[in-house]
């Protein structure tokens, strides 16, 4: 049965007047499909190059946070946006040799004051609450007295006792700094905010 809501037209004067729909051919498909495929792929370059860097972590100077052979995400862009913290995660190049880069936590920004006494950092004259640093990883160095300097930071490795840092090679200039450590990726098991 049929049923017309306009006397003066049949049904198939009504679909005699519409073009009809034809289905897409492959070859449109898949330049529609190879088309948002491209525009992904921009998007995600954009990201890799101006925003956020994968990088591997190398050794065991940051356990227990980060683990060697872990992936990660570096932040390259948020420095131009806020200042370097105390406690970033940050990867920088190493100041002796700029084509090696290293991950540590910042301890100290310029100006401070950082004194290391039996194993307990200090500064500004204040015992540093460090819930990231296991007791078996701390470190019996002998005493070490120093103030940052300007544009610098005083970079340590959370496992202390297998860390080559600020201790040996002095402050790192803000020059240095490639960014901060914020996501890991793998292993699946430390997929997470890294802290």
């Amino acid at each position: 049965m049929q049923i017309n809501q306009n006397p003066g037209m049949s049904v198939s004067d009504n679909v005699a007047g519409t073009p009809a729909r034809r289905r897409p051919s492959f070859a449109n498909l898949l330049n529609t499909w190879l088309g948002n495929l491209a525009i992904a792929l921009l998007i995600a370059a954009f990201f890799i190059l101006f925003l956020y860097h994968p990088m591997k972590v190398e050794g065991t100077s940051m356990l227990p946070g980060l683990v060697d052979e872990e992936r990660i995400f570096v932040n390259k862009f948020v420095y131009r946006l806020e200042p370097v913290s105390r406690g970033d995660v940050v990867v920088f190049r190493y100041p002796p040799d700029p084509s090696t880069y290293l991950i540590k936590r910042v301890i100290g920004v310029a100006g401070d004051r950082i004194r290391i006494v039996d194993g307990i950092v200090f500064v500004n004259g204040k015992p540093l609450e460090e819930d990231y640093v296991p007791q078996q990883y701390v470190d019996w160095r002998p005493e070490l007295d120093i103030t940052v300097p300007e544009d610098s930071f005083f970079m340590m490795g959370d496992h202390r006792n297998k860390s080559t840092d600020s201790r040996e090679f002095g402050p790192v200039a803000k020059k240095f700094v490639v960014g901060r450590a914020v996501f890991g990726y793998w292993p699946v098991e430390k997929l997470g905010k890294v802290r």
